[in-house]
Order: structure tokens, then C-alpha cells, then sequence
């Protein structure tokens, strides 16, 4: 649906054109939708659920370049970025927006997101509590 507006409705012109912008959009989606069950899984009521959602997401979203250059920020926090799956979704972003057709760097920031979604999945499967 984002994608849609941002390429429909709002008329954005896109280097890489529509595909991979729709890719990258649901690979960010997934990661979203993993981390969220992550995080649920760890919680025991709906509340703490939701209050772990600014623990995981506000420092990702603050050095994952988005509002800042990453060049522009201190050496640790580069290394905090380069931990955090947002880093690699907005990377991917970048690169469909700059650069024409599938780079290298695109399939890998790709692969990494990917990764991060599945051992979410994984660490929120292992971690739920059955009832019985």
C-alpha cells in the first residue's frame, strides 16, 4: 500500500523502478512484523508489549541514518548502527532510490534484513510461552 501511494499517487520517480521499491517495502515490513512478534513474545501483558516498542525501535530509528548521515555521527554509535536491521532496510531504501538496477550492496543490505527477520522469528518462537 505504501508503495503504491509513493508511486502512484505521489508521482516519486524511483531510479531502479517499481519492483524493487515494493521488494524493499515488504522486506521492511517483515522486519517490522518480526521484531514485533519478538517482542510480544517476551512480554507477559499487551501493555508491556507496547512499551517495549520505543526500547526497540526509537534507537534504531536514531542512527539508522535516516535523519542523520551515519558518515556524520560518532564512531560508536557507526557501530550500533551497523547492529541494527533499520540500518540495512534504510540502506536498501537508498540504494533503490540512487542507483539503477540490482547492485551488490542493495542484495546484501536485502539478505542481511532477511536475516535479522528470521532469527526474530526464530528467537520469538523459541521464546513464546504455551498454555496448556
Amino acid at each position: 500500500l505504501a508503495s503504491i501511494v509513493l508511486l502512484g499517487f505521489l508521482e516519486v520517480t524511483v531510479v531502479s523502478g517499481a519492483f524493487p521499491v515494493v521488494v524493499c517495502a515488504v522486506l521492511a515490513a517483515f522486519l517490522g512484523m518480526s521484531l514485533g512478534l519478538l517482542a510480544s513474545a517476551y512480554a507477559r501483558s499487551e501493555f508491556q508489549a507496547v512499551q517495549f516498542l520505543p526500547a526497540i525501535l526509537l534507537p534504531q530509528l536514531l542512527v539508522c541514518g535516516l535523519f542523520v548521515s551515519r558518515d556524520a555521527m560518532a564512531r560508536p554509535l557507526q557501530w550500533a548502527a551497523d547492529a541494527m536491521p533499520l540500518t540495512y532496510s534504510v540502506d536498501a531504501m537508498k540504494q533503490v532510490t540512487l542507483y539503477a538496477g540490482w547492485s551488490s550492496t542493495l542484495v546484501r543490505d536485502m539478505v542481511v534484513v532477511i536475516g535479522f527477520g528470521v532469527v526474530a522469528l526464530v528467537l520469538g518462537a523459541v521464546t513464546i510461552r504455551r498454555q496448556r
